[in-house]
C-alpha cells in the first residue's frame, strides 16, 4: 500500500500517537528531574513507530503484552495520558493506584495485560491469552512486544515452540533497538536478522523497517489477518533504535556519537511528518494543529498527576492478596 491509500483520518491519528509517546516521555524525563516521578524510567523515544504501527493493526478486544520500556505500548493500545502520568507519579488515580509506576502498568479494559519487568516475562502470558482465545473462538489476537535481548531467554524459545505447535492467534513482535541494556546485538546473538529463529517453530518470520510506522502496520496486520484465520503466530522483528540509555541517567558508554547520529537522521517522527506533507498532501495547519493537542493533553496529564492524592500507608497490601472465605490467598 502506498500513503495515498490511507485515509487523511488514520495518518494523522498515526502521527498523534507517535507524537504523543514521543512526548509523554520527554514530559515525564523532565518531571523525574523535577520531582514529581520518583524510581526510574526506561524511555522508549526513538521508538514509537513500532508501538504505534503494531497497535494500529490491532481490534479493540485484541490484547497486548508489554516490556519495562513500556509506555509507547500503552498509548497507542488506547491508555490515557493522564492515568499513565498518575501512574509514574505514584498517585492513587493512577492505573494501578499509584503502586506499579513505569514497569506495572495494567489496564485489562484496553487489552493492556500488564508491562514487564522481567525480560521475556510477557511473552508466554501472550501465549497463554492467545490459548484461551483459540479455544473459545472468538477471533481475538494476542500480541507480545519484546526486545532483542529476550529472543535470548528461554520463555522466549518455549513460548514460541509451543504457539507454533498448536498453531495459536498470537504475534511476537521484537523491538529490535541493537542493544540488551548496553550489548550490542553482534555480542549477544549469532544472526543479525532476528526472524529468522521463526523457523525453527514453524511460523514466518518477517523483518521491518521498525522506523517506518506504515511498514510495521502492514507486517502487523498481515499477521493478525494470518493468525485470525487460524494460520498461526507470527515472529515481526522491527529493527529501530532508543535514543536515550537504557534508564535515565545511563551514561551510554557503549556506543558511538557517530552511531546516534546515522539513527536519529532517520527518525520516525520527522520522517513520517515530512510525509504527511509531501506525499499526502496534508496541510501544514492541520499538522501542526495535532502538535498543539498533544501538547496541551501532556500539560493536563502532568497537572491532573500533580494534583492527585498520593496512596495511604494504611492501604499498602490493598490488592496485593486475594481474600477467599476470610483466608489470606498468595
Amino acid at each position: 500500500m502506498s500513503i495515498g491509500d490511507y485515509s487523511t483520518e488514520k495518518l494523522l491519528r498515526l502521527y498523534r500517537q507517535m507524537l504523543m509517546v514521543r512526548e509523554f516521555e520527554l514530559r515525564a524525563i523532565n518531571e523525574r528531574r523535577a520531582g514529581l516521578i520518583p524510581g526510574f524510567i526506561h524511555s522508549c523515544v526513538g521508538q514509537e513507530a513500532t508501538a504505534v504501527g503494531a497497535c494500529a493493526a490491532l481490534e479493540p478486544a485484541d490484547v497486548i503484552t508489554s516490556t519495562h520500556r513500556g509506555h509507547g505500548h500503552l498509548v497507542a493500545k488506547g491508555g490515557e495520558p493522564k492515568y499513565m502520568m498518575a501512574e509514574l507519579a505514584a498517585r492513587t488515580t493512577g492505573y494501578c493506584g499509584g503502586k506499579g509506576g513505569s514497569l506495572h502498568m495494567t489496564d485489562f479494559s484496553l487489552g493492556i495485560l500488564g508491562a514487564n519487568g522481567i525480560v521475556a516475562g510477557g511473552i508466554p502470558i501472550a501465549v497463554g491469552a492467545a490459548l484461551a482465545f483459540q479455544q473459545k473462538k472468538d477471533g481475538r489476537v494476542a500480541l507480545s512486544f519484546f526486545g532483542d535481548g529476550a529472543t535470548n531467554e528461554g520463555a522466549f524459545h518455549e513460548a514460541l515452540n509451543l504457539a507454533g505447535l498448536w498453531k495459536l492467534p498470537v504475534i511476537f513482535f521484537c523491538e529490535n533497538n541493537l542493544y540488551g541494556e548496553g550489548t550490542p546485538q553482534a555480542k549477544q546473538a549469532p544472526v543479525a536478522d532476528l526472524a529468522i529463529r521463526a523457523s525453527s517453530y514453524a511460523m514466518p518470520g518477517v523483518t521491518v523497517d521498525g522506523n517506518d510506522v506504515l511498514a510495521v502496520y502492514e507486517a502487523t496486520k498481515a499477521a493478525a489477518d494470518r493468525a485470525r484465520a487460524g494460520g498461526g503466530p507470527t515472529l515481526v522483528e522491527g529493527k529501530t533504535y532508543r535514543y536515550r540509555g537504557h534508564y535515565e541517567g545511563d551514561p551510554m558508554v557503549y556506543r558511538s556519537k557517530a552511531e546516534m547520529d546515522e539513527w536519529k537522521g532517520r527518525d520516525p517522527i520527522v520522517a513520517f511528518r515530512t510525509r504527511l506533507l509531501s506525499e499526502a498532501g496534508l496541510p501544514e495547519a492541520e499538522v501542526a494543529a495535532t502538535e498543539l493537542a498533544v501538547q496541551s493533553a501532556l500539560d493536563e496529564a502532568v497537572a491532573f498527576a500533580a494534583a492527585s492524592p498520593k496512596p495511604a500507608p494504611e492501604t499498602a497490601l490493598a490488592g496485593v492478596y486475594g481474600e477467599i472465605s476470610g483466608g489470606l490467598v498468595f
